[in-house]
């Protein structure tokens, strides 16, 4: 894997991202100990943030003489098996993909793998998909997606994700649209999916303007995602970054009758031993 997290510590974290390493705030890394300030002597770019408690920032870009110097122009891809996702520096510090999520790709991979003894291939809807992991690691579980994001800029990556991973003639549909909207259509128009994946901001902005509030939206978008499961579902994974939604509040959330609920968190292991807290989940299934 192209991967690794190296150390974190004093609010920051060292990722290698294929040949690149780069160092960027993380509020999860706390007051935790830098384990090993040698790793942090060769970093490629740093991303420090504007004023205290602002999303935007600026990269500050080192060279080294024995490797290619990173900028903001740069564009690489990064492999995260089976699929490969291209990378960017953005004035936010993001990158274009969240490595929290591989294990997640595998769960749906292995869900849907499973699946296959179906007919049909199973039909995903994704929503939030932001650059594709979650749809790529589906459609090459040999399922049908419907991805679905607000923002045209991260659809058209998602897309060349997807030719990035010998994907682009996979059955998906791309569409950017408003993720409350596009699922309140769906239910007027009676249609039905396997699985659903979810990955919801705090806060946010659909293609229309209309805003996003996790804590008001996300109980009643969850329930409606749970009115487009079919008679023969396959899994419900919804996750989370947002701090006041812990495992717990989340499972509480999803519990209905009929399904069995999995809550996990989200972690990232550095070379060091250590774990650094990335939010969390829960997978909802069926009762066999």
């Amino acid at each position: 894997m192209d991967y690794e997290l190296l150390d974190f510590g004093q609010g920051r974290k060292l990722e290698r991202f294929g040949d690149f390493l780069l160092d960027r705030p993380s509020p999860s890394a706390g007051d935790a100990v830098i384990r090993q300030s040698e790793f942090w002597k060769e970093i490629d770019a740093k991303f420090i943030l504007d004023r205290q408690g602002s999303h935007r920032g600026h990269w500050v870009f080192f060279r080294h003489a024995h490797k290619q110097a990173l900028s903001p122009a740069t564009v690489w891809p990064v492999r995260f098996p089976p699929i490969t996702l291209e990378l960017t520096c953005s004035p936010f510090g993001h990158l274009g993909v969240f490595p929290e999520q591989q294990a997640n790709w595998e769960r749906i991979a292995d869900l849907l793998s499973q699946a296959r003894k179906r007919n049909v291939p199973p039909t995903v809807l994704n929503l939030f998909s932001y650059t594709g992991g979650s749809t790529l690691a589906a459609v090459a579980a040999g399922a049908k997606v419907v991805h679905i994001d607000s923002a045209k800029n991260l659809l058209a990556k998602a897309r060349r994700n997807a030719e990035h991973s010998g994907l682009a003639d996979a059955p998906i549909r791309w569409i950017a649209e408003d993720a409350v909207l596009f699922v309140n259509r769906e239910l007027k128009r009676r249609q039905k999916y396997d699985a659903m994946i979810l990955d919801p901001p705090s806060y946010g902005h659909g293609s229309q303007g209309k805003a996003w509030q996790i804590n008001r939206d996300l109980p009643t978008l969850v329930q409606n995602c749970f009115d487009l499961l079919s008679d023969n579902p396959i899994f419900l994974l919804l996750t989370c970054h947002t701090p006041f939604f812990d495992e717990k509040k989340l499972s509480k959330l999803v519990r209905r009758k009929g399904f069995s609920v999995e809550s996990f968190p989200m972690e990232i292991p550095a070379r060091t031993g250590q774990k650094l807290p990335a939010g969390c989940g829960v997978l909802v299934r069926p009762v066999e």
